[in-house]
């Protein structure tokens, strides 16, 4: 599999454009963006405007389970 250099994943986010792109929050259905967290460890962020979560990336496998996800503060 070639890098297209279209996008920069986030250490250990390594999917392909095709499938990253398919991925919604399973409790918003609100696209995702690639983060991270304040440890540094890559996740997930719902774009959801007023429930945004993150979901962690282990091993550059997202875990989108709602009971895995994290609420964040709503920005603005």
């Amino acid at each position: 599999m070639s890098e297209t250099g279209a996008s920069h994943p986030q250490p250990g986010a390594r999917l392909e454009p095709w499938a990253r792109d398919l991925l919604r929050c399973p409790v918003t259905g609100a696209t995702l963006v690639d983060g991270v967290d304040a440890d540094g460890n890559p996740v997930l962020i719902s774009t959801h405007p007023t429930d945004p979560r993150t979901y962690p990336v282990r091993d550059g496998i997202p875990i989108l389970l709602a009971d895995a996800s994290a609420a964040r503060p709503a920005a603005g």
